[in-house]
């Protein structure tokens, strides 16, 4: 876990910083969108939504030394 910064501790944020999580909300935003118009159920789209949260956070925490 030695690579996640805690944002509190690095404000304020780098050009670099916010560009990247405005792409990464837009990419999100964009996706689910797209899921939408072609029709996948809303629960479909929260669960996988979820389950890559929790992916990520049980990676970064089992990265903890």
């Amino acid at each position: 876990m030695s690579k996640v910064t805690r944002l509190r501790h690095a404000l304020p944020l780098g050009q670099d910083i916010n560009a990247a999580v405005n792409a990464l909300d837009k990419a999100i935003a964009d996706a689910v969108g797209a899921a939408k118009t072609v029709g996948l159920p809303q629960g479909l789209i929260v669960g996988l939504l979820h389950g890559h949260a929790h992916a990520q956070t049980h990676q970064m925490v089992s990265e903890f030394p």
